[in-house]
């Protein structure tokens, strides 16, 4: 099943680009993002992170964090950002999830029912998350 407006966000610990986090902990008392973006090194994901950089700014006024997901480990992501930063001209600087077990993906649905336990032995068509954006409240 879905989330829904009012449910509770799943929480959950998970690597990142900036250490392990537990999510709501993390997001503590204000607003998050959590977006996923289908594969790492991708010119679509790349324009689409780059842009997330430049709008940070604006999310902190309001007191909202944003974090990134993808089934990409995170030692991926870290040279990727590099890419980003030459693509876009953006530095990314909010935490992306290496998500290589799948864990979080699956919580939030990100992935259809049958994709197995971890992204080894995927495809490219079948190892990534489908877009998906959650705006979780401070409640």
């Amino acid at each position: 099943m879905s989330l829904r407006i009012n449910d509770i966000a799943p929480d959950f610990t998970a690597e990142t680009t900036q250490g392990t986090i537990n999510f709501h902990e993390w997001i503590g008392d204000g607003w998050a993002v959590l977006f996923s973006h289908p594969k790492n090194f991708t010119p679509v994901c790349t324009t689409e992170l780059g842009t997330m950089a430049g709008l940070e700014g604006e999310f902190k006024k309001r007191d909202v964090k944003i974090i990134g997901i993808s089934v990409d480990p995170v030692e991926s992501h870290g040279k990727w950002q590099d890419d980003i930063k030459k693509a876009t001209g953006q530095s990314v600087k909010y935490p992306l999830i290496g998500d290589k077990d799948l864990k979080v993906a699956k919580l939030y649905e990100m992935l259809p029912a049958g994709a197995g336990e971890t992204s080894e032995g995927r495809t490219p068509a079948d190892n990534a998350t489908v877009r998906s954006v959650y705006v979780i409240g401070p409640d």
